[in-house]
């Protein structure tokens, strides 16, 4: 295997197809995904999507605020330090 930037490194290979894992998603995930704020990875955001259905008690509609509000959370707590830490939050 071809040697990485002139280093001893290998290059590492995909494990996945990402878009392949994206597809597999849940129709209602994928809708949510395609509106979200932050790049979510397709593995990262089935992680999140099981332990919201499973503290939801499998009802889909709470699990997609339980999902948003995690991304808000995201969203307060990297804001400072991409923009500044006198950046308005709301």
């Amino acid at each position: 295997m071809p040697k990485n930037l002139n280093t001893h490194l290998r290059r590492r290979r995909r494990k996945a197809n990402p878009m392949a894992e994206f597809d597999a998603l849940p129709s209602e995930l994928r809708m949510w995904l395609a509106d979200a704020a932050l790049p979510w990875s397709p593995h990262s955001v089935r992680k999140l999507w099981q332990k919201a259905l499973r503290q939801s008690g499998g009802q889909s509609d709470q699990a997609l605020a339980f999902m948003t509000s995690c991304e808000d959370r995201a969203i307060k707590k990297d804001a400072p330090k991409v923009w500044s830490a006198s950046y308005p939050m709301s």
